[in-house]
């Protein structure tokens, strides 16, 4: 379940960017398809306070292309926040979805 104020602009923006539908509706609750069958699955809840401090937990995504993806997150209202890399060559970015909710991209490892 995660917070929001404009929860379409949430359902749209996370339908889009993980390929989900929207598949029950209520007045201030969308529950969302399955990530993967029998998965979890993500859902939003209208709240009236926005979002004050640092999540305490977040969505990481691996991904086949992680500057593909990421660019796909920008063009649909994320922003980047920091790329970390490990002395391994490991790189993921810290991303913020359009309401500032921080969510990280790798690639498959």
């Amino acid at each position: 379940m995660l917070d929001c104020s404009d929860i379409d602009r949430m359902v749209e923006f996370w339908g889009t960017v993980l390929g989900l539908q929207a598949r029950a509706r209520y007045p201030d609750y969308v529950f969302m398809s399955r990530i993967v069958k029998g998965g979890p699955a993500l859902a939003f809840q209208r709240v009236p306070e926005g979002k004050q401090t640092k999540n305490r937990m977040h969505l990481d995504l691996a991904v086949d292309d992680r500057e593909a993806f990421i660019g796909k997150a920008l063009e649909l209202g994320a922003s980047e926040v920091e790329t970390h890399t490990l002395d391994s060559g490991f790189t993921w970015t810290v991303l913020a979805d359009p309401e500032g909710n921080e969510f990280c991209v790798s690639e498959e490892h």
